[in-house]
């Protein structure tokens, strides 16, 4: 069976060496890039062969497929949620993932924090930022974080480690440059968030370009399953 994965081991060596690449026209070989497989439609024998091939973090869209999936799942791999999230489903997930990535408004995040208490977990999260402003997609307004994070910061079962984005299509750069500053600038405006080192931006078309902007955390799908594995 591996042998039919081998393209997953090929895309998977590009990815890293165009990481590597990155890093090393910053200045910045020693800063580590985690390279997340979104798994969205991807069945679980194609998954569990990136883990054998050194992918340590997987990254679910859609809490139903993630449900019907996960008891395949090599469970030597941290899995993320990373798609929009309705509170009422939190449930099905707070006891698997490891970090919910999506968190966007303060109903979502007490809810996490609520289903968390009840199983004296701590919860880690990142804040999802809707960095151009876009109707279509999902995240709290740059201009409206702070306050946002103010009012997560007193919820005692999560840890709020970072930002996630999904930049505009058009002018990403621009856009990625300013999640970078919007990154820093929380870093520097809650310096009692310790644990806050996660800016998770970049996907399969803009992952280099992100990781150039200080990206930590790139979430990689069509690149690394191929295609048809969306269709």
């Amino acid at each position: 069976m591996e042998d039919n994965f081998d393209y997953i081991s090929e895309n998977l060596k590009i990815i890293r060496e165009r990481v590597g690449e990155v890093l090393d026209r910053c200045g910045e070989p020693e800063r580590k890039v985690r390279i997340m497989a979104v798994t969205k439609t991807v069945p679980p024998e194609k998954v569990n062969f990136a883990v054998s091939q050194g992918i340590d973090l997987i990254g679910e869209n859609k809490v139903q497929e993630y449900t019907s999936k996960r008891e395949f799942y090599d469970k030597s791999a941290e899995v993320h949620f990373i798609g929009h999230l309705q509170t009422n489903k939190v449930k099905y997930i707070v006891d698997s993932v490891s970090m919910i990535q999506s968190v966007d408004r303060f109903v979502l995040a007490e809810g996490i924090n609520r289903k968390s208490s009840f199983r004296n977990k701590t919860m880690d999260i990142l804040c999802e930022v809707n960095i151009g402003g876009e109707d279509s997609k999902s995240g709290v307004l740059p201009e409206n974080l702070k306050s946002l994070i103010e009012e997560i910061s007193g919820l005692e079962n999560l840890r709020i480690r970072g930002l996630m984005t999904i930049p505009p299509r058009s002018d990403s750069d621009i856009f990625l440059g300013k999640m970078q500053e919007l990154f820093l600038k929380t870093k520097q405006d809650f310096p009692k968030l310790q644990n806050f080192d996660t800016l998770s931006m970049g996907m399969t078309g803009d992952y280099v370009q992100a990781v150039k902007y200080g990206s930590t955390l790139v979430r990689i799908g069509t690149g690394l399953f191929g295609e048809r594995a969306y269709r």
